[in-house]
This record gives structure tokens, sequence and C-alpha cells, in this order.
């Protein structure tokens, strides 16, 4: 990244973009006035697996990058390892916690080995893009607001090194912090970036020009709107107040990065979640729209086309004719007239005294079922310790209760109705936190003891339901008062975009086509 060079940027995230419309939405950066987009990297998106590397398909982020070129716009590439942005376990792989706690971001070499490898193969992709070699990336980011976790020196000096010795070296290095964590995730000789919210932004380079009074104003996410938990309001940000300090910023040198230019969604169940008291968990929703420019569907709102009139007039130069946003259909009501069982996905359980989390079962997203019987008191208190994050209990086949750990619920009275029942748990994963203090021991399903009456309950089988292919499954027209899959058919005469209304559903999670299109919630 050439300092002298003023950088206009946004961000986009290649996995929350099906890449059918990676250019469409590349061409509406440009068409904003954009000189550059800017994108994490999300390691857990391509070794799901330790070892196995997956950049295929919506993972392919050399394509992503080379399309971005070819829309003429630079690339600040943003590879973690950590990368926050409200993704699952900050981007980091959920099997760094099969064997327990690691000292993750930080010198623990369990946390630095794989790390090495990783950039090493990432290096592989994408150091030949860089701009030495004729390609669009122009800066690379060291780590990602690490004085907020941390100030250990030493990592990252040691992440640095893996960086350059991924291939990266040719490209200038930075760092980025809000303004108080500056010091903290600085590096000597490492230019540094901060970043903030709509308010004042001469007011927040004052900790920039205190560490480094030469320093180049580089402002790494300039928060233009905000993002959404399951079940609080919608965030909402002053369009009027973003607009004037844009402005600002051109006007007075500052390279920005726009966050977010399109946000997408987070399809699947790669969302994040945070937790401050007073809240324990706070699940991030599948939409990402994030009040941005572009929505997200890809369309300009009336903040992109004022932001486009203020770049134009800085840089005095007419960015290209705003592209046709995709087309939107209506399509005809439809019925989820079928239901199969989710017992059909069952095989074959683990089996252990005490309750294992989804880490430790090798398994990633998901739900996970945990069955064992209950053969004494027919009423008694069942708690669990550590929920994470939301259970479904089901006796003897019927669901009699519901616990989330959103709503700090970690224990309901039962009554069975006979001595011998059986105890089912489906207890899904509604996203590993990706910031504050519990992140660095984020396991899923359930972590501790499920106790009965206070006692701990034992002898359990366990069955992983990654939901990875539903092609076991067998469909009739049962009604069933279990968790189940629905489906139903709809017919269109030309394939386009479309909203489907989940309002009237209650929770679970949504599949087109086989395509795994994220989770819904009545609570909005």
């Amino acid at each position: 990244m050439n300092c002298s060079q003023q950088i206009i940027c946004g961000e986009m995230h290649y996995p929350r973009i099906p890449p059918e419309y990676w250019n469409a939405r590349l061409a509406m950066a440009r068409a904003m006035g954009l000189n550059a987009i800017s994108t994490y990297v999300f390691w857990n998106r391509h070794e799901r697996r330790e070892n196995e590397y997956d950049f295929t398909g919506g993972n392919d982020i050399a394509r992503f990058i080379r399309l971005a070129q070819q829309n003429e716009l630079e690339v600040i590439l943003r590879p973690g390892p950590y990368v926050c942005a409200e993704w699952d376990f900050g981007g980091l792989p959920s099997w760094l916690l099969k064997d327990g706690e690691i000292g993750v971001r930080s010198t623990d070499e369990r946390f630095m080995e794989p790390v090495r490898r990783w950039l090493h193969r990432l290096g592989e992709e994408l150091a030949p893009l860089q701009r030495v070699y004729g390609g669009p990336i122009v800066g690379v980011q060291l780590e990602n607001e690490y004085g907020a976790f941390a100030a250990d020196s030493a990592y990252l000096v040691q992440l640095r090194a893996a960086l350059e010795e991924a291939g990266f070296a040719s490209s200038p290095l930075f760092t980025i912090d809000q303004p108080g964590d500056l010091a903290r995730g600085a590096v000597d000789g490492v230019p540094i970036a901060v970043t903030f919210a709509p308010g004042d932004p001469g007011a927040q380079f004052v900790a920039v020009h205190a560490l480094r009074p030469d320093a180049p104003l580089l402002c790494g996410e300039y928060w233009a709107g905000w993002f959404d938990h399951w079940g609080e309001p919608h965030a909402q940000l002053d369009d009027a107040q973003q607009a004037r300090d844009l402005q600002w910023m051109l006007s007075n040198g500052v390279s920005v990065n726009i966050y977010m230019f399109h946000g997408g969604t987070n399809f699947g169940f790669w969302n994040g979640a945070n937790a401050f008291d007073p809240h324990p968990y706070q699940p991030t929703t599948s939409s990402y729209d994030y009040q941005a420019a572009l929505d997200e569907a890809g369309r300009p709102t009336r903040k992109y086309l004022q932001f486009r009139e203020i770049i134009a007039q800085y840089t005095g130069v007419s960015p290209p004719p705003v592209p046709t946003a995709p087309r939107v259909i209506e399509i005809p009501p439809f019925t989820l007239c079928e239901t199969a069982s989710l017992h059909d996905l069952l095989e074959y359980p683990i089996e252990a005294d005490d309750p294992l989390p989804m880490e430790t079962l090798g398994q990633d997203f998901g739900f996970t079922l945990y069955r064992t019987a209950l053969r004494e008191q027919k009423s008694a208190m069942l708690s669990i310790d550590e929920l994470r994050d939301y259970a479904v209990i089901i006796v003897n086949e019927r669901v009699v209760a519901h616990l989330d750990r959103r709503l700090n619920e970690s224990e309901v009275q039962l009554t069975c109705e006979r001595e011998d029942a059986m105890l089912e748990i489906l207890v899904e994963n509604g996203g590993r936190i990706n910031y504050g203090p519990v992140f660095p021991a984020e396991r899923k399903g359930i972590t501790r003891a499920v106790r009965w009456n206070g006692a701990p309950l034992q002898g359990w089988q366990m069955y992983p339901l990654p939901f990875e292919t539903l092609q076991a499954l067998v469909w009739s027209n049962q009604q069933r008062n279990a968790p189940c899959f629905y489906r139903g058919w709809c017919d269109v005469d030309e394939p386009a975009d479309t909203f489907l209304d989940a309002s009237d559903l209650h929770k679970g999670v949504l599949w087109v086509n086989g395509h795994n299109a994220g989770r819904f919630w009545r609570i909005g």
C-alpha cells in the first residue's frame, strides 16, 4: 500500500456473497467510485478439517481478487489469522479446540504451528497476486484489532515473520486497532490504521498522532452501519453523519475503508456471536446487511448514491455508470407438505459416561443429539452446565421444553410419564463467539454435566448432526411432534432472486435446492 496514494476502499467478504454475484458486486463498488476493496480471509472456511484445504467454488479467493483487478480495484488483504467479522470463532477453525483450551492468538506453539502451515498454503494461492507481480494486492493486514485482546509483541513479531515467510514480504504490512488500543497492538516499523464509528473522525486520529506523529492517516474500518443480533432491535446509524464524515476524510487526505460497502449474508452456520455483561450470549443474524451502501440483495441504496456523489466531487472523476441491480421475482405460495424424521440422519452413536462438546466429537457446525435413560424419579429438575447454545428437550420422542443460552436458561422442571423414560437433548450450535473475554474457549454442545435433581446423568449416546447432506432423509405425509424436516416445492418460469418470508415459522434452518441458506427465527 503506497502511503502517498489515497485509498478509497470498501469492505466485501467473498463467503457472504454467492460466487455467481462476485463480479456484479465488484462492479457496483467501482461504480460508487471506490478504487479498492478490502476482504478478510476466513481460515475456517478453507481448513474445516485439519490439513485439508479448500480453495474451490465459493472459497476461490484468488478468483475473487482477480475479478477485483478486472474491475480496476486494488485489494487490501486481511488474512488474520483471527478476523472477528461477526464470523464463527472469529475465523479460527474449531478443531483448534478439540483437545481443550489452547493459547489462541499467542505464541503457544499449538496455535502458531497450524497458523504457519495455513499462511504458507494461503501464500501459494495469493502471494503471486501482489502488486509487485502485477496483481492488485497493495497491502496486507497484520492480525486484527489485537490491542483489544492482548499486548504480546512477541506474538505479533512471530506472526509478521510467518506472513513474510508465506510470501507476503513484497507487500507493506499494517496493524489495525481502535484508538484506545493502538499502542497495545502496534509493531515497530509497521504502519498503523485506526477503526471508528461515525461522529468526529478528526478526534479519532489524536491517538494515531500521539503514537506516530508523522504517520499517514489510515482509517482501516469506518463503521458505516452495524450488525444485528437475534431478538434485538435492528441497528440504525445516521446516514447524514456518515456522509459528513466521508467528506471530511477525503478532503483531509485520509485513506478510508468503508466497513461494510456490501455486507451480504451469513449463509449456513457461519455467523458469530458476542457475549458481554449483561448479555450471556448474542448470536448474529443470518442477514449481514449492515445498513451498507449496497444492500444485502446487491441493490444500491440512497447512501450508495450519496457516497458516489461525494467521491466524484472530491476526486473529480466520473465513475462508471451504476449497473442494473439483480432482477427480483415474486414466487407463488407453496406449502411444506412433507416431513422427515431427524432420526433418519442418526448413524452410529459415540458413547461416553459424560456428555462431550462438539469439538471433541470432531464436529464443527450444526446440531448434536445427546441421549440417555432416566430410571429414577418421575419428576425432577433437569439442569445443563454451560449449554452452548439452544436445547430442545425431548422425553420419549415428545418435545417438553426449550432452553436458550441468550436468556441464561439452564434448567427446567420435568415430569415423566414413567420411570424408564428416554431423554434426548438436541443442542444447536448458534455460532461461536468471535469477540470478547469468552472467545478463546468457546466450545459448543454440552460442555460440562447434565444433572437430574443435582446428580450428574451418565451413560450417554451422542450423534453429531452437521447437516452437510440431507440425502438420507425419508419423506412422508406423517405429522410429527418432535424436531423434523419439512419440504415443499415451487416452480418458477425463469430463475431469479426472491425473498422468502419465514415470519410464520418459529425457529430453524432453511435449505433451497440443497443449499443451506441460513437460520430463521421468529424473534427477528
